[in-house]
């Protein structure tokens, strides 16, 4: 059975961290680039970060560059993101999904939620004092 496993979501305080992982069961993660995506009540869902598969390259939108980072364990199965300086705004269901799209073309698709296959179910984040 193909499965993506989010976890690591929870409630934190405005400026601490959470670390997301997205465990794969059911087959191997080596040969997909796994995007994060979230969104907040009434919001649309957003791109957040990407990794490649194939040479380990990373994407992040604006507005977490410099505070989140996407990395992978091919041996785990597993990839992760690091988000540290959360800010209320970064607060949203997190999920990650697979895609397929060669590294030419995921450079510039990567935000588009169509171009992915499977996804988790998604991890609740929430950022609050």
């Amino acid at each position: 059975q193909v499965q993506l496993v989010e976890s690591g979501g929870g409630l934190v305080q405005p400026g601490g961290s959470l670390r997301l992982s997205c465990a794969a069961s059911g087959f191997t993660l080596d040969y997909y680039a796994i995007g994060w995506f979230r969104q907040a009540p009434g919001k649309e869902r957003e791109g957040v970060s990407c990794i490649s598969s194939s040479d380990g390259s990373t994407y992040y939108t604006d507005s977490v560059k410099g505070r989140f980072t996407i990395s992978r364990d091919n041996a785990k199965n597993t990839v992760y993101l690091q988000m540290n300086s959360l800010k209320p705004e970064d607060t949203a269901v997190y999920y990650c999904a697979t895609t397929t799209l060669p590294p030419p073309i995921l450079a510039r698709l990567w935000v588009l939620s169509q171009q992915y296959d499977y996804w988790g179910q998604g991890t609740q984040v929430t950022v609050s004092s």
